[in-house]
C-alpha cells in the first residue's frame, strides 16, 4: 500500500533563519514559523491557537532563505514531516524533535512586511526540486 508524507504550511517566521554548513560544505538553514487557527469554542467565544513548526532547508534554498527571510516574513513551505532523536548536550538523555524538511519554499508578502499587507508574487527558490542529502548528521 502506498503512503504519503506531505506538509503544506503558510505562516510567519518566528526568528531569522540560522545557516550552518556540514563538513561536506552542504548548507542547512533552520527557522521556525507560526501558523494561527481561529475558531469558536463550545460557548461560541472566538479563540485563536498558534502552532509553531521547526523548518529545515537544504542546499541553495537554505542560502536564499538565510539571505532573504527575516523574522515576521510570511512564507509558504511544502515538504515532509520528520522526527529525529539526539542526545542532550548536558548528557541528561535523549531528546526528540519534529521538523518539516522543506522541499519547496516561496517568499510571500513584502520583504519588510508581516504578511498580507503588500503581497507580491511568490518566488520559487533555486534548487527547489533537489532532494535533501542523505547525510542525517545535522550539526545542531
Amino acid at each position: 500500500m502506498a503512503s504519503v508524507n506531505k506538509v503544506i504550511l503558510i505562516g510567519n517566521l518566528g526568528r531569522d533563519p540560522e545557516i550552518r554548513y556540514l563538513p561536506s560544505g552542504q548548507p542547512v538553514a533552520t527557522f521556525s514559523i507560526a501558523t494561527t487557527e481561529n475558531f469558536n469554542d463550545r460557548t461560541g467565544a472566538r479563540q485563536e491557537r498558534t502552532e509553531w513548526h521547526n523548518i529545515v532547508v537544504w542546499g541553495k534554498q537554505a542560502e536564499a532563505c538565510s539571505q532573504y527571510l527575516k523574522k515576521g516574513r510570511q512564507v509558504y513551505i511544502e515538504g515532509r514531516i520528520t522526527n529525529r532523536q539526539y542526545e542532550a548536550r548536558d548528557g541528561s538523555g535523549k531528546r526528540y524533535r519534529t521538523e518539516i524538511v522543506a522541499q519547496r519554499v516561496q517568499f510571500l508578502g513584502a520583504a519588510g512586511g508581516r504578511g498580507a499587507e503588500a503581497m507580491e508574487e511568490p518566488r520559487d527558490l533555486p534548487g527547489a526540486d533537489l532532494p535533501p542529502p542523505e547525510d542525517e548528521d545535522i550539526p545542531f
